[in-house]
């Protein structure tokens, strides 16, 4: 598996439970997302933009994908708005298809243009690693069925402030959406805020 085909498995439309644990006062938030993730090929207009936008050779991109969120969090204030969009661009490595750089539109951090650095481990788990001016986040994403992923997250401010988030991701395919519907409301209780 390389890094392209990782974002290929996760197109579809998903709902996400996250619990995120703001270490310094000791405290969990849950919430959740709607997810819906498109596999843009290497010579869609938005992965071209996004690669001259980032000053890359687009030629030098094997695809992405474009992702859309919309969700809250169990501390959000009233109307605070959680939904947002983003466009990922893959470049791997000339020797390694299984690590390169992800070139997003925005970050969820901070919103501005923003490279990480990702690689797949050798359990096929995408690893992300993102500096941006005032912290570092490092991501894990795994799959453990067809329809259900992982994904834990770290992000380390300069300063101290870290946060550490679980998500459970499940894929709405026609099957599991009324029987989730029926049996398990709460999903659609707490949505999150990002997507991916």
């Amino acid at each position: 598996m390389d890094g392209l085909t990782f974002f290929q498995n996760s197109a579809g439309q998903w709902r996400s439970q996250r619990t995120t644990h703001h270490l310094p006062f000791r405290r969990a938030e849950t919430g959740g997302s709607q997810i819906k993730v498109e596999t843009l090929t290497k010579d869609d207009p938005k992965i071209v933009e996004i690669c001259q936008m980032h000053s890359f050779n687009p030629d030098l991109s094997v695809g992405g994908s474009y992702v859309t969120w919309d969700g809250s969090m169990q501390w959000d204030k009233e109307n605070e708005d959680h939904k947002g969009e983003t466009v990922f661009a893959l470049i791997p490595t000339a020797e390694n298809p299984r690590q390169g750089k992800l070139l997003r539109e925005r970050g969820y951090a901070e919103i501005v243009p923003v490279a990480g650095e990702y690689y797949l481990d050798h359990e096929n788990a995408l690893v992300l690693t993102t500096e941006y001016e005032t912290m570092t986040i490092h991501e894990r994403f795994w799959f453990v069925g067809d329809d259900i992923r992982l994904r834990t997250s770290t992000v380390q401010r300069f300063g101290g402030f870290n946060t550490a988030t679980f998500c459970i991701e499940v894929r709405e395919t026609d099957n599991n959406q009324s029987s989730t519907e029926k049996n398990s409301p709460s999903l659609l209780d707490t949505p999150s805020i990002t997507g991916w």
